[in-house]
């Protein structure tokens, strides 16, 4: 009898856990290989805070459910505590059920994501992005060496071809985003690649996004951080 009470109230207590769980209209499942005991958090920044807006303890099990409601898609984040080290997974947020699939040991690294439309703008957009930094990495190697032989002429030439490398980079995010001005991601590539470019890049592709994407979050913020610039550019010319 006392077993079939306390069964009774394990079953209450998980249903009451189960059915008390918020249902978004983002559901974020999947499976982290080898995390088999700690909290999994889904979190998102806030103004300039980044919170956690569901979590879920994981015992035994690597697989995981998470929600939240999204208004605008937006840059998300999954991390974890328990007995592994804290790491980060970034992934675009929006509407609808996404997948993920990755490890602990390189969690984050590259990890399998299907079921959004800006992730599959960003892994595109990283693909050729990759290229460029492993060739800034090749550029810093060649510059350390030019500088330890003291070859003036090595650094200077290696200097100017990194300002074309730099030029090269810009142009073809600029380009990528205004290929992609349907998408959310285009803004927040912007945001975050272009950040120090030349205001002309910026304000093309502020331009060029379309009236969907330009009332997203990061629609309004990229228009935001453009007017910023003129307005402080105007400012120096009076």
């Amino acid at each position: 009898m006392r077993n079939l009470i306390a069964l009774v109230l394990v079953s209450l207590i998980a249903f009451s856990c189960s059915s008390g769980r918020k249902k978004g209209n983002m559901m974020v499942t999947g499976q982290i290989k080898g995390l088999k005991k700690g909290t999994l958090y889904l979190q998102k920044m806030i103004d300039t805070t980044i919170v956690s807006v569901d979590s879920i303890q994981l015992l035994g099990d690597d697989k995981f459910s998470l929600s939240d409601n999204v208004d605008s898609p937006v840059m998300y984040y999954l991390t974890f505590d328990g007995n592994t080290t804290p790491k980060k997974l970034m992934f675009f947020g929006e509407k609808g059920n996404i997948t993920i699939q990755d490890n602990v040991e390189k969690f984050g690294f590259k990890p399998t994501i299907t079921g959004s439309k800006n992730q599959e703008v960003m892994d595109k957009f990283k693909e050729v992005d990759q290229q460029f930094k492993l060739k800034r990495l090749d550029f810093i190697a060649k510059d350390l060496e030019a500088r330890a032989k003291k070859d003036s002429l090595e650094a200077d030439s290696l200097a100017t071809a990194y300002q074309k490398l730099v030029r090269r980079r810009f142009l073809f995010t600029t380009n990528f985003a205004i290929s992609n001005k349907d998408s959310e991601a285009a803004p927040y590539i912007a945001l975050t690649e272009l950040f120090d470019a030349n205001i002309y890049l910026l304000d093309t592709i502020n331009n060029s996004l379309t009236e969907r994407v330009k009332i997203s979050n990061y629609g309004k913020r990229l228009h935001k951080f453009v007017t910023e610039i003129k307005e402080a550019e105007s400012k120096k010319t009076e």
